[in-house]
C-alpha cells in the first residue's frame, strides 16, 4: 500500500478505482448523490470516474452520463471538489459509444454513428423497452470524423478546468475508437480504413490531440484487446494492432495504459505473454483491471508487470476498499439488482468500517 511517486502525480497507493457506469445520471447530467459517492472511495490511490460521453450522439446507455453540456459540467465539478477534499485523485474516462446505443437514449434521439454502416447484434435498455435491438448506424464522413476527434479534445479540456486530475480515453470495450480499430466494424477506404495504420488514426489523432491540449502527464488511456465485447469477433491482425497503438502511445509519452481484461465475464483474457510484450513496449505506467483480490493484485504488483490494479465492483459495495486490504478484513457483497437501477440505494448507503 505503498504511495507511487511519479514526476507529475503522487498516488497515495496502488489501488486504482476502476471506470464503472453506474446509470444514475438522468439527462446525462451526474445526479446529487454523485459527489457523495466518489469521495466516500477517495482513499483510492486513483478514482477514475465512470465514463462520460463527449457528444450527444456518444453516451450509448440509458442514463450514462455526458461531459459536454454545461450543466453536466457542473455536476462533474463538484464531484472532482469532493474527492479533492478527501485528498483523493480522480480522472475522467471520455467515451463515444458510436454504434452501441439507441437513439432513445440520445439528447434529440440524435442517430447512432459508427465506422461503417454495421448494426451491432446486441439490444440496449431504452425507457420504454429493457431489451431494445440496436439499430444500424450512420457511416461518419470524414469531416464528421475528425469533428469527433476534436470533441474528445474539448472534452479533454473542460475536464481539466472544471478540477479533474486528467483523462483517461476510453478505446476499449467495444465503444467508437475500438470500433475504427476493427475490421468486422471498419470498412472505410478514406484515410481512417484500410490498414493497421489506417484503422488506428481515429484513435491516435485523439491521443494526440489531448496530448497537445492538456499535457502528456494528464492523459490516460484504457485498452481491452482480445475481450470481444459488444459484438466484435477475434481478428487476426489483432495484436499487430495493439502493438502498433502501443508503439505510438509511448512516442506520445502518456501517463499510462490502462488494459481491461474481461475473462471474468467469460470473454477470452490478456494473455500474460501479451502483458509482457506490453511492458517492454510501453515504458511509463501500465494499470492492470478484471477480476483481481488483494492477493492476485499483490502478485502482478511484485512480478513488475503492473504499477497500479483497478478494481471495479468491490469498491461500489466497500468503500473503504483500501483499508479493507489493508487491515485484511473480508469484503461486503455487493446487490448486483442496484448497480444500474438508479437513486440512493446501493449507490452510497454501503457502510464504512474504517
Amino acid at each position: 500500500m505503498a504511495p507511487l511517486v511519479t514526476p507529475s502525480i503522487t498516488f497515495r497507493n496502488r489501488v486504482v478505482m476502476a471506470p464503472m457506469s453506474r446509470r444514475r445520471s438522468v439527462n446525462g447530467v451526474p445526479g446529487p448523490s454523485a459527489p457523495l459517492y466518489y469521495s466516500q472511495r477517495a482513499g483510492a490511490g486513483l478514482i477514475i470516474a465512470e465514463n462520460s460521453a463527449v457528444a450527444s450522439n456518444g453516451i450509448g446507455y440509458l442514463n450514462a452520463p455526458g461531459i459536454y453540456n454545461s450543466k453536466q459540467k457542473e455536476a462533474w465539478k463538484k464531484v472532482a471538489d469532493e474527492v479533492h477534499k478527501k485528498g483523493g485523485k480522480i480522472f475522467i474516462q471520455l467515451v463515444h459509444s458510436g454504434r452501441i446505443g439507441h437513439p432513445l437514449n440520445h439528447e434529440g434521439e440524435a442517430m447512432l454513428v459508427a465506422p461503417s454502416a454495421i448494426r451491432a447484434n446486441e439490444t440496449i435498455r431504452t425507457l420504454s423497452d429493457p431489451h431494445a435491438p440496436i439499430p444500424e448506424p450512420l457511416a461518419l464522413s470524414t469531416t464528421e470524423v475528425q469533428a469527433l476527434v476534436e470533441s474528445h479534445v474539448q472534452a479533454a479540456v473542460s475536464a481539466i478546468a472544471i478540477g479533474f486530475d486528467g483523462v483517461e480515453i476510453h478505446g476499449a470495450h467495444g465503444f467508437l475508437p475500438e470500433q475504427f480499430l476493427h475490421p468486422h466494424t471498419n470498412h472505410r477506404t478514406d484515410r481512417y480504413g484500410g490498414s493497421i495504420a489506417g484503422r488506428s488514426r481515429f484513435l491516435l489523432e485523439i491521443m494526440e490531440g489531448v496530448v497537445a491540449a492538456i499535457g502528456k502527464e494528464r492523459t490516460g488511456i484504457r485498452l481491452s484487446p482480445f475481450a470481444t465485447l459488444n459484438d466484435l469477433p477475434a481478428y487476426a491482425e489483432e495484436t499487430a494492432t495493439h502493438q502498433y497503438i502501443t508503439d505510438a502511445l509511448q512516442q506520445l509519452d502518456i501517463l499510462y495504459i490502462h488494459l481491461s481484461d474481461q475473462s471474468a465475464g467469460g470473454n477470452p483474457p490478456i494473455p500474460i505473454a501479451y502483458i509482457q510484450d506490453i511492458r517492454k513496449r510501453f515504458r511509463n505506467l501500465l494499470i492492470l483491471a478484471g477480476g483481481f483480490t488483494a492477493e492476485s493484485a499483490e502478485t502482478m504488483l511484485q512480478t513488475g508487470l503492473a504499477d497500479l490494479i483497478a478494481f471495479g465492483r468491490p469498491f461500489i459495495a466497500n468503500p473503504d476498499l483500501v483499508e479493507r486490504f489493508r487491515h485484511n478484513t473480508a469484503l461486503t457483497e455487493g446487490n448486483e439488482h442496484t448497480y444500474y437501477t438508479g437513486g440512493d440505494c446501493g449507490y452510497i448507503d454501503y457502510p464504512a468500517i474504517y
